[in-house]
């Protein structure tokens, strides 16, 4: 689920890539997915109609022969073709339909304690109701009810961390009553709310620390599984971000009791591994479940995408909460959420920092490439005669 520290726009962005060597089969199979996120990239132009648009837009799609594409709008009108009225392709930055559902996210942050149905948020940009949910879920890949929750999720969590009783957290955030909270988001605590209230107290967390190269490793669980993996410069810096965590949770460190595990975790960042194999213990909402399934399944040494999950989700307009769903991703490493990089290979944002980020990836594939050496000089074909 997306989350809600920044608003809709802030997510949106400026263009990422202002010159990006797409093929013509990636540009199109954008705009048969009407991806957003390739907007300002591309435009693309039907012949028999002499119009052009951005790939986002909403009209129906030609046949592919009769597609030209062209850089931006200047070249597509260089060439004869006129802007499509639906989509706008000439204004710069995020298309009109985003405009739209950026202005609904704001009123909803804004409004968290009304009653947001979907007639109450269409009329704020004149759309039906089933017009505003179809919109809302193609752009940000969930549905205006999701992200009410997201926010008013955010929002708890912000009372809830200043001591105020889970009672007084429920109303300053617009939940009706203590059930909602499971039923609009379930899954996302890990604990009840008054458990996250005191930071995890009454939750005893055992953790070992060792030595690696990528810096200090520290792997937390309870008696059910590895609940964090936090890498840091020094051992301070991995204790903070464990207690950053759990601030009122019985801490105790044993590195012998913890060091099967962390032994685990060092062989695979020193490559004689190609996965972490080990009992969690981590709540998350269906979509974070999706998503890190998915990442476990990217082969060692191999990367993928986020809009190529999000596509393989079903959701093509998902990205950014694909991208929300690894940087939320509590135990790294085990879901290996390094080998999810940007358009093009382009490295995005890593909670670990992106150096260490690039480190993995680079260990990685220079294992794979050992491995298949070593592979081809031991066959028999290769031995000299």
């Amino acid at each position: 689920m997306l989350g809600t520290e920044q608003s809709f726009s802030d997510h949106v962005g400026q263009r990422e890539h202002q010159s990006v060597n797409l093929s013509d089969d990636e540009k199109w199979h954008a705009a048969l997915s009407r991806d957003e996120t390739f907007d300002g990239l591309f435009v693309f132009a039907v012949r028999s109609t002499g119009i052009y648009c951005r790939p986002s837009c909403p009209s129906k799609r030609a046949a592919r022969e009769r597609v030209s594409f062209f850089p931006g709008s200047m070249e597509a009108e260089n060439a004869g073709f006129r802007a499509c009225h639906r989509c706008q392709p000439r204004e710069a930055g995020p298309s009109p339909r985003s405009r739209m559902i950026d202005q609904i996210c704001k009123y909803i942050e804004a409004n968290l304690n009304r009653k947001l149905t979907l007639a109450v948020l269409g009329e704020q940009v004149g759309m039906s109701p089933y017009h505003l949910q179809r919109t809302f879920k193609r752009v940000l890949g969930v549905s205006p009810r999701q992200y009410v929750a997201s926010c008013r999720l955010a929002k708890m969590k912000a009372h809830l961390r200043n001591r105020e009783t889970v009672n007084d957290s429920l109303y300053h955030s617009g939940f009706s009553s203590r059930s909602r909270v499971y039923e609009d988001v379930p899954g996302v605590f890990g604990v009840n709310p008054g458990e996250f209230r005191r930071g995890g107290k009454g939750l005893r967390i055992n953790y070992g620390i060792v030595d690696s190269n990528i810096g200090r490793l520290l792997v937390a669980a309870t008696e059910r599984g590895v609940c964090s993996v936090c890498i840091g410069d020094n051992y301070e810096a991995v204790e903070n971000s464990l207690v950053e965590d759990f601030p009122s949770a019985s801490l105790f460190r044993d590195d012998d009791g913890m060091k099967a595990w962390t032994d685990a975790l060092v062989s695979y960042v020193n490559g004689e591994r190609p996965s972490v194999d080990l009992p969690v213990q981590v709540r998350a909402t269906a979509f974070q479940s999706k998503v890190w399934k998915m990442i476990r399944a990217i082969p060692y040494g191999k990367t993928s995408t986020y809009s190529q999950i999000a596509r393989q989700l079903g959701m093509p307009s998902a990205s950014r909460a694909v991208a929300r769903a690894c940087a939320t991703n509590p135990i790294a490493l085990v879901i290996p959420c390094h080998r999810v990089v940007g358009k093009h290979g382009s490295l995005r944002g890593y909670r670990w920092g992106i150096q260490r980020k690039q480190a993995l990836l680079n260990l990685e594939k220079e294992r794979l490439r050992e491995k298949h050496n070593s592979k081809i000089v031991d066959s028999p074909s290769s031995a000299s005669d």
